[in-house]
């Protein structure tokens, strides 16, 4: 079949967004991957398109290309799944419970520490980013935001007031995992989407108290995640 690329962004980004989703969706099976003669002729392109296109993809760890083997997809181990491009295919990936689990642990080990520093050294800017996402939430209670786009926003607003350069460049993650997750109505996004547990983090953050703030994060966050370990316990004790 053959496909067309858009006029958005370059022709080769075009390619590399068209193929780098189908590799992590699972349409390519690991060292499974079109030639160049296959591209060209699926995507009516030229081999100089194919060819950055494909740089492309192995600058972010989804293919390897070999002498003599040619182009092969990599395992996922391989991936470098924190790049945002990965994390935004990841996204479109049929729902799996284990992977929405692996999201939120990693969640878990990010964001107590995170509200922790911003309750410590946020600035009045930062501060009020907090304060102006929690906002947002309330709002979304009342129908007047879209809950899930305000959701994001407060653990966004956390990140950036922590002040620590690193967990800003977590954005992406964070907003893959919650974007990932509501593909999955259930308690544990209803636990995100709470008001009350979100604004004790907001309190703390605001009041200057890092323990509280850390503390609040974390039972969020556990609150998500132990209904999930449950239902996956629960899945893996059926008999088959």
């Amino acid at each position: 079949m053959t496909r067309s690329l858009t006029t958005a962004g370059t022709l080769s980004q075009t390619l590399a967004n068209d193929l780098g989703q189908l590799i992590v969706t699972g349409a390519f099976a690991v060292r499974a991957f079109p030639t160049e003669t296959e591209i060209c002729d699926r995507y009516q392109t030229s081999r100089t398109v194919v060819r950055e296109a494909v740089k492309m993809l192995i600058a972010k760890g989804l293919v390897a290309s070999r002498a003599r083997r040619g182009t092969t997809v990599n395992a996922e181990d391989d991936w470098n799944l924190l790049d945002p491009d990965i994390l935004s295919w990841i996204r479109t990936r049929k729902f799996s419970l284990d992977l929405l689990i692996e999201f939120t642990q990693l969640r878990l080990s990010v964001e107590p520490l995170a509200a922790g520093l911003a309750a410590r050294s946020a600035d009045a800017k930062r501060r009020a980013g907090v304060e102006q996402a929690l906002a947002r939430m309330a709002a979304a209670e009342q129908g007047d935001e879209d809950p899930l786009t305000a959701d994001i926003a407060f653990h966004v607003a956390v990140l950036e007031a922590s002040g620590n350069r690193f967990h800003r460049q977590m954005r992406d993650l964070i907003e893959a995992a919650l974007r990932f997750g509501a593909q999955r109505p259930g308690i544990e996004q209803q636990a995100d989407q709470h008001l009350p547990a979100h604004a004790r983090i907001a309190d703390a953050i605001l009041a200057r108290r890092p323990e509280a703030a850390e503390d609040a994060m974390r039972e969020l966050l556990l609150d998500i995640l132990r209904p999930m370990d449950l239902t996956q316990m629960q899945r893996k004790r059926r008999p088959t």
